[in-house]
């Protein structure tokens, strides 16, 4: 059964919903486009969907990395199209959406997980680093859901947000503004889309991918801080994000809409 394609039925008096038999965690059958899918947790995503039996389109803007992905999902059993897209472009995004139904015959899920960062504090970021990122992260996630809500049959959207957007982090103004904005704009689309598409988001924690080896490098100041608060005590996996997602998009959340699920290790509660 594709992944978010059943519906619960009701009763005439539309107050009790009927008892169904439980739906499992899977994505058997289901078609998944994964934007930022090519690299770290995005590509952790990718190949998990892969291992679940879906067909998988993974894309970001690296021709390169799109071609690795994809052979990466076949690898693993799944149904790959390798297309680039730039979420910037709205041609872009109409472009990849049509392939995949062309391909597929439909998308179930879309996950939002484009990369863009500017390392620089408050007093040092750029008009044009705060304008990209932003652009990237946060007006390129609504173009994508945009695009899909009205080209596709997509019914269930899982946002990839981030811790910063709680805590703050140092030298990361832009992108803690984006990520905080994925956050309502989650809430506010599952308002808006339900009841036919369900949105919701994984906000990770601290991660090890390609992105972040030299700020968490074993040993390093900020990683012993990491792993002395975190309750699991130890830096996250990209795998570790992916499961979560693989979840809020399967048959088994099918009452879960415009929730963010924190996934990181514990160390937000050890705060208190």
């Amino acid at each position: 059964m594709p992944v978010g394609t059943h519906r619960t039925a009701v009763s005439d008096d539309r107050s009790v919903p009927t008892p169904i038999d439980y739906e499992p965690i899977s994505a058997e059958e289901s078609t998944v486009v994964v934007v930022g899918g090519t690299s770290g947790i995005g590509r952790a995503i990718s190949l998990a969907f892969a291992t679940e039996g879906a067909n998988v389109v993974p894309t970001s803007r690296s021709e390169e990395r799109v071609a690795e992905t994809a052979d990466e999902v076949r690898e693993r059993g799944g149904e790959a199209l390798a297309i680039t897209c730039d979420v910037t472009d709205r041609e872009s995004l109409a472009a990849l959406a049509d392939a995949a139904v062309e391909r597929f015959g439909e998308v179930d899920v879309l996950v939002n997980s484009p990369g863009a960062i500017a390392r620089a504090a408050v007093p040092d970021v750029t008009d044009d680093e705060w304008d990209r990122v932003l652009d990237v992260q946060l007006t390129g996630v609504h173009r994508t859901v945009q695009t899909f809500v009205t080209r596709t049959g997509v019914e269930s959207v899982v946002n990839v947000a981030s811790l910063s957007s709680l805590l703050g982090i140092e030298d990361l103004a832009a992108y803690s503004a984006a990520k905080g904005g994925i956050d309502g704009y989650t809430h506010a689309a599952a308002k808006d889309l339900g009841p036919d598409v369900r949105v919701n988001a994984v906000r990770p924690g601290f991660v090890a991918t390609p992105q972040t080896a030299d700020a968490y490098a074993e040993g390093s100041h900020r990683y012993e801080r990491i792993v002395e608060r975190s309750s699991i005590g130890r830096i996250g996996r990209p795998e570790d994000i992916a499961g979560a997602v693989v979840y809020l998009a399967s048959p088994a959340a099918s009452y879960v809409t415009g929730e963010t699920i924190t996934v990181d290790g514990g160390f937000t509660p050890s705060a208190f």
